[in-house]
């Protein structure tokens, strides 16, 4: 584990006991970069994923009409969504098929994490509409959030910060291994 760049700085303000967790790429997040502008697939980001490798689109798994990507901005570890490769956004319109997929890959997805990481709970669901809370409202896409007692703290509460003990990449590879047990 690499420990984090230290950087000294000269400036204003009277020292404390405190240290400081920055994490500047979510500005990109709260500016809304990248989210597409409108409703169809071109500059989707779900569908552009499916062209990348699975590493760098930070997927799971596939299957033949739904696919599992953790979520570049996780609430927690092992925050991840499963995601038509249709684009489609609302889940009435989903068909037989990828419906009962859907549906599979999410169990699958809650039996993964937990034998990886031992949740004491999940979070399910799909914010269906802008106004429902929807991020990129005209892709649909079921998020599953693994709980732990206790992982509500003080920081996403008053910092407006989420600590997250892994990197992207290593959640992906440690739930993408174990999704082939």
């Amino acid at each position: 584990m690499v420990d984090p760049e230290l950087v000294p700085q000269e400036g204003v303000g009277i020292p404390d006991a405190l240290q400081r967790l920055w994490t500047p790429h979510r500005m990109a997040y709260i500016q809304g970069e990248g989210k597409p502008r409108g409703d169809t697939a071109a500059g989707c980001p779900f569908c552009g994923l499916v062209e990348l490798d699975d590493a760098d689109a930070l997927i799971v798994a596939r299957g033949k009409t739904v696919y599992a990507v953790l979520n570049l901005y996780p609430y927690n570890p092992g925050h991840l969504m499963v995601v038509p490769y249709r684009h489609v956004a609302d889940y009435a319109d989903l068909t037989a098929e990828e419906t009962v997929e859907l549906a599979e890959f999410t169990q699958h997805a809650m039996r993964v994490a937990r034998r990886v990481s031992a949740p004491h709970g999940f979070n399910l669901g799909m914010n269906q509409g802008v106004v429902a809370g929807a991020g990129i409202a005209a892709h649909l896409h079921q998020h599953l959030v693994p709980r732990w007692g206790g992982d509500a703290n003080f920081m996403p509460v008053i910092g407006h910060t989420k600590v997250l003990p892994q990197l992207l990449g290593q959640t992906r590879q440690m739930l993408a291994d174990a999704w082939q047990d």
